[in-house]
């Protein structure tokens, strides 16, 4: 009695779908690591794949003495990665560092058909689900195309077998590969186009806001440090602020105005993350452009994080790269209402000379802080006084317009007015300039 035909492979199968949906995870331990140290990379990985959905069902961390060409790892532990991931019936190997795309076409190769994908990938379709404005899907999609182009050939894997018949014929994949990467290439050329009209509508809108020579202070920080809740809480901004990875992706600016009257602006950034993709740095430049651009960075670092000092790392080794480690740097440990205890906010401190402990959820140290950006910002204001004749009241509504009025009287002689006046308002005032009024 013969066997029963097999089931035709249906990729659309409730069952396989719901195992394409199931992962194990794999750490490494590098010599220069700690067990400790790779733990917490790995929790940090599981966090990143939680968010998109993907059912955990293990993880390893693997120790690795040195990079085996094939597969990362020695075929053993190869071996046994794969034999877990089929035991807990798992379409999907995760690894926390990145594969080149040989390894990846191994991996599936030698784990039967097992999808295996790296730190950069995870983090890439984060940044996919997570983009909502024009620049961000843009260079997202930038991103999408780079990491996809050298791995074509891991997508055409299932061509291997269609040979063509002569001998100087090339196989239908390879054939099929090479229009498909040129196909991506001209989309790259077109996306980086595109790209660059929306950074000059960026730079065009910068342009506008200096025209008011207010300062400008960028937030930057470790990705859910707390960046977005510290724009929201001092500003009154509703940008979206939740307890998850990269919740925001586009820079958000607003006008802060500080107790004195004098007014900044303020930008919350994109957040970073250890082990960065490369490609992602290269293409959201023009959204990190804001941090490059300005006065002053508000640092924010997780001060109830046991890897702060990492996270801190990190984002100052990202500024550099991106040409903005000369900036002054403002140094604020958010979510000090969970740690209570003195002598962890003393270490804290010690390891952060100059730091201001903040809470956006009860309202700590803010004060602090708002005395620190006016200081700041002070050092960037080039004040004038002014003695206006009353009949000048058209040049005083063109100041409280374009310029920042730090105080304004009204007396006998006319109205007495001390400001931060923009160089296209400059001349219009220079008449004007007076000392300082009298005191009352």
């Amino acid at each position: 009695m013969s066997d029963s035909p097999s089931k035709p492979f249906n990729p659309y199968d409730p069952a396989v779908l719901a195992r394409a949906n199931r992962a194990i995870l794999v750490g490494l331990q590098r010599p220069q690591e700690t067990a400790e140290e790779a733990g917490y990379l790995l929790a940090e990985l599981h966090e990143l794949v939680s968010n998109l959905g993907v059912e955990i069902r293990g993880s390893v961390i693997a120790r690795l003495r040195e990079e085996n060409p094939r597969h990362l790892v020695g075929s053993g532990k190869m071996e046994e990665i794969a034999a877990l991931a089929r035991e807990k019936d798992c379409g999907l190997i995760i690894f926390d560092d990145e594969l080149s795309p040989a390894q990846q076409r191994n991996w599936e190769k030698d784990s039967q058909g097992i999808r295996t994908i790296d730190r950069q990938e995870v983090i890439l379709d984060i940044f996919i689900a997570r983009a909502k404005t024009r620049e961000a899907v843009l260079q997202v999609e930038l991103a999408q195309l780079q990491q996809m182009l050298p791995r074509l050939k891991r997508l055409w894997s299932h061509l291997d077998r269609q040979r063509g018949g002569g001998a100087m014929q090339r196989d239908a994949g390879e054939t099929q590969m090479e229009m498909d990467q040129r196909k991506i290439r001209d989309k790259i050329a077109k996306v980086r186009r595109d790209l660059a009209n929306v950074v000059a509508q960026r730079a065009t809108q910068r342009k506008q806001r200096q025209r008011v020579p207010l300062p400008t202070f960028s937030i930057v920080g470790y990705t859910n440090a707390g960046k977005s809740s510290l724009l929201n809480r001092l500003t009154g901004a509703e940008v979206l602020a939740a307890n998850q990875l990269f919740a925001t992706l586009d820079p958000t600016t607003r006008r802060l105005a500080l107790p004195s009257g004098r007014a900044l602006l303020l930008t919350d950034t994109v957040g970073f993350i250890r082990r960065l993709p490369h490609r992602l740095i290269e293409a959201f430049k023009a959204t990190l452009e804001e941090a490059v651009q300005a006065d002053f960075l508000i640092h924010v670092v997780d001060l109830a994080s046991p890897e702060r000092l990492k996270h801190a790392q990190t984002t100052l080794a990202v500024l550099q790269e991106i040409g903005a480690g000369e900036r002054p740097v403002i140094t604020v440990l958010n979510k000090a209402d969970l740690i209570t205890d003195s002598l962890q906010r003393a270490e804290a401190l010690a390891d952060h000379p100059g730091a201001i402990l903040v809470s956006t959820q009860t309202g700590e140290g803010l004060q602090t802080l708002l005395e620190k950006l006016e200081s700041c910002a002070a050092a960037k204001d080039h004040p004038m006084t002014l003695l206006l004749p009353h009949q000048q009241y058209g040049l005083l509504a063109k100041l409280h317009a374009g310029a920042t009025i730090l105080s304004s009287r009204s007396e006998n002689e006319g109205v007495w007015v001390e400001a931060i006046i923009p160089p296209r308002l400059q001349e219009l005032c220079r008449p004007w300039v007076a000392p300082h009024p009298p005191a009352k």
